[in-house]
């Protein structure tokens, strides 16, 4: 039978995620850290015979993305269906701003109210969507190889949650999972319908870095 392996990474820490602001499809750079965990975790990776590297197009992602696709000489291959959630208004705003200035989409947001559409963004039932049309054509382009694929925390927490099967149509509020910066989700496929977890949040290759990783802020 053919086994397919699967990496689902957060990118590393971004200035936003230091500033604490609500990253969306914003351009955000890593910072020092974040630079440091993407050179970890590609050090980590490389022993782990990758085939395929796919990441978000947004810069925060591809800089994290790059170090793995350098050491394994592989192309790196983007695509928008790997962004962070459309925040709309919320995006560049901190938690506290957001609250204030529109509290009806953050309230929306921090439940998790799968189907709300924040003001000139996106649900995150659409949010899925949009990922998971991509993200099947990856795994059948795929099948029996090794992926890599570097996105955001809410794209990653509700991808995880497709494939844990707990999330579906009639889904009103869902869970979150926290993946760390440079955090690894790691899945195995034997067959269509038969989904291995191994792992949610590894993040054992950063333990010899220090510093503060940001959960919340996208």
């Amino acid at each position: 039978m053919e086994v397919t392996r699967l990496y689902i990474i957060r990118h590393g820490q971004s200035s936003g995620n230091v500033a604490g602001r609500f990253g969306g499809h914003s351009t955000i750079s890593l910072s020092d850290l974040g630079r440091r965990q993407a050179e970890a975790t590609a050090n980590h990776l490389e022993k782990e015979n990758i085939s395929a590297i796919y990441s978000s197009d947004l810069a925060r992602a591809i800089e994290s993305a790059q170090p793995l696709a350098t050491r394994l000489r592989l192309q790196l291959k983007t695509s928008n269906a790997f962004r962070e959630r459309n925040v709309g208004v919320l995006e560049g705003l901190t938690f506290d701003e957001a609250k204030r200035d529109f509290p009806d989409d953050y309230h929306a947001l921090v439940n998790r109210d799968v189907a709300h559409v924040i003001t000139k963004g996106e649900s995150y039932t659409q949010l899925l969507e949009r990922t998971i049309c991509v993200f099947n054509d990856v795994l059948a382009e795929h099948r029996g190889e090794r992926i890599a694929i570097y996105s955001h925390t809410g794209t990653i927490c509700f991808l995880t949650l497709h494939l844990l099967g707990a999330i579906h149509n009639a889904t009103t509020n869902a869970p979150w999972l926290v993946t760390s910066n440079c955090g690894i989700n790691r899945f195995e496929f034997r067959g269509r319908e038969n989904v291995r977890v191994l792992a949610l949040n590894d993040t054992r290759h950063l333990r010899e870095i220090s510093g503060n990783d940001s959960f919340g802020a996208k």
